[in-house]
C-alpha cells in the first residue's frame, strides 16, 4: 500500500527473453530502496513481458534513468509510467476462468469471445494457453461486475450460446478454491469413456442392432423413459450365449484422451470411477483396465450361461445415477460440491445437475441445458483443461514414466 509520501511506478519491459534480465533490472531498483508492489511475467515464443510495480520514496525521475540505462545493457525497451494506480481496487482478482477449447481457435472466434465478454462488462484480466493439443486451449481470467449467482448465470448463458454459434466450446468457473478444491469425478460409460454404446454392440450380436438404435436414441433424448427402454432393449438379448459380453468387452474402444485424462486425474489424487446405465459384467474389465476407484452399472441375467433378457436389482437410471454418485462421494468423504459429473445423455441429467461441475459431453442438447459446461469436441482430455490442468503438465509427468506420445490427429 502506498502512502501520501511515496509514489508509485509502473516499469514494463519488453524483448527478446534471455537470462539476466530480470536480475538486472531488480538491482537497478534495489540501489532505490523501492518496495516491489507487483510483479507480472509472460514470454510469448522468446519475446519477454515483464511488468513491476513499485513504490518509492526517492526521487521517481532519477529511477527512471536508472532502469533506462540497466535496460539498455542487455538490449531490452522499457516504459516507464511515474503515478500509476497502484491496483488497490483491483485486489480481490479476476472473478471467473473462460476456457476456450477449439480446433482450432481462430481469429475469428476468439473476437466472438471478447465481444460477448465485452457486452455483459467482463473484463478480461490475462490470457494463457493451456493446451496446443489435441486441441487449442486458451484460458482466460476475467472479473464480471457482480460476484453472485446472477453473475454466474450471465455469464455462463451467455457463453453457452457463443459456444452454440462460433464453433469452438466455452467453458466457464468461479476462480478460487471453489475450481482446485475437486476431488472426484465420475464419467458416464457409453459415448463418453467409450466409443458407441454396448447395448448395441450386444443387440448386434442378435441381429437386432438397428431397432435397439432407435429405441436407445429415444432414451437419450429424454422422450422415452429410461428404465423402460433399458427393458426393451435387454428383451433382444434373450438366448444369446454370455461368451457374447466377453467379446463385446474385447471391442470396445475408448475414447480419444480417456486413457490421458484417467492417467492424469488419478496421479492429481482425485478419486475416479463410472456410473453407468450399461452392464457390469463388460464395465467390470474397463473399470479394471483404467484403474477406477468405483464403478456402478446393471447387472444382466444369465441362467445355464445364456442371457434371459432381463436385469436383476435396481436399475440403475437417471435418478439411480445421482444417487450412486451420492453414494460415492459420500463413501470417499467428498462433499458433493467437489464432485465432477462427465455424461452424454438424458440419463445423466441428475447426476450433472447435482455435482459440483456438470460437464456435457457430445451431448444431447437436454443434457447440455442443465450442464455447467458442455464439450463439443471428440476429445475427452479436454476435461482436464476445464480443470485446470495445461497439457504441458500432462506431457512433462507423462515424460517422467515414460508414457509420452501424441498421436497423429487426422486432417
Amino acid at each position: 500500500m502506498t502512502t501520501s509520501n511515496t509514489t508509485t511506478v509502473l516499469i514494463t519491459v519488453t524483448g527478446r527473453d534471455k537470462p539476466g534480465v530480470t536480475s538486472v533490472l531488480f538491482a537497478a531498483l534495489t540501489r532505490h530502496g523501492v518496495h516491489v508492489l507487483d510483479v507480472e511475467q509472460v514470454v510469448i515464443h522468446g519475446r519477454l513481458v515483464l511488468g513491476v510495480l513499485v513504490s518509492t520514496s526517492n526521487d521517481p525521475e532519477q529511477l527512471q534513468e536508472s532502469i533506462e540505462q540497466a535496460m539498455a545493457t542487455v538490449g531490452m525497451s522499457v516504459e516507464i509510467e511515474i503515478g500509476a494506480d497502484d491496483g488497490e481496487a483491483d485486489k480481490l482478482g479476476s472473478t471467473h476462468v473462460v476456457v476456450v477449447l477449439g480446433q482450432p481457435v481462430t481469429a475469428r472466434s476468439f473476437s466472438e469471445v471478447a465481444r460477448d465478454l465485452a457486452a455483459i462488462d467482463v473484463n478480461i484480466d490475462s490470457i494463457q494457453r493451456v493446451a496446443d493439443y489435441p486441441v487449442t486451449g486458451l484460458e482466460l481470467q476475467v472479473s464480471a461486475p457482480g460476484r453472485g449467482e446472477e453473475a454466474d448465470t450471465a455469464l455462463t448463458a451467455q457463453m453457452a450460446q457463443l459456444s452454440a454459434r462460433s464453433g469452438v466450446d466455452v467453458a466457464v468457473e468461479r476462480t478460487g478454491l471453489i475450481r482446485r478444491a475437486k476431488r472426484l469425478v465420475v464419467f458416464d460409460v457409453d459415448s463418453t469413456l467409450i466409443q458407441g454404446e454396448v447395448i448395441e454392440m450386444l443387440a448386434a450380436k442378435a441381429g437386432c442392432e438397428d431397432q435397439v438404435r432407435e429405441v436407445t436414441e429415444q432414451a437419450m433424448l429424454g422422450e422415452l423413459d429410461f428404465a423402460e427402454s433399458l427393458r426393451r432393449r435387454v428383451a433382444v438379448l434373450e438366448g444369446l450365449p454370455a461368451s457374447v459380453l466377453d467379446e463385446v468387452a474385447a471391442e470396445l474402444e475408448l475414447t480419444p484422451g480417456a486413457r490421458t485424462t484417467v492417467r492424469t486425474l488419478r496421479r492429481l489424487g482425485y478419486h475416479t470411477g463410472v456410473v453407468s446405465g450399461g452392464f457390469t459384467q463388460i464395465i467390470d474389465a474397463l473399470v479394471d483396465d483404467l484403474g477406477l476407484d468405483f464403478s456402478a452399472a446393471n447387472d444382466l441375467e444369465v441362467v445355464d450361461g445364456k442371457l434371459t433378457g432381463r436385469v436383476l436389482g435396481e436399475i440403475v437410471d437417471r435418478p439411480g445415477k445421482a444417487r450412486a454418485m451420492h453414494r460415492f462421494a459420500e463413501s470417499f468423504n467428498v462433499p458433493i460440491g467437489q464432485c465432477v459429473a462427465v455424461g452424454d445423455g438424458a440419463n445423466d441429467m441428475d447426476m450433472l445437475s447435482a455435482a459440483g461441475l456438470g460437464v456435457a459431453f457430445n451431448a444431447k442438447p437436454a443434457l447440455r441445458e442443465v450442464a455447467d459446461t458442455a464439450l463439443s469436441l471428440p476429445f475427452l482430455d479436454a476435461v482436464l483443461f476445464v480443470l485446470g490442468v495445461t497439457r504441458a503438465e500432462v506431457e512433462a509427468a507423462d515424460a517422467e514414466d515414460g508414457t509420452l506420445r501424441r498421436v497423429p490427429l487426422e486432417a
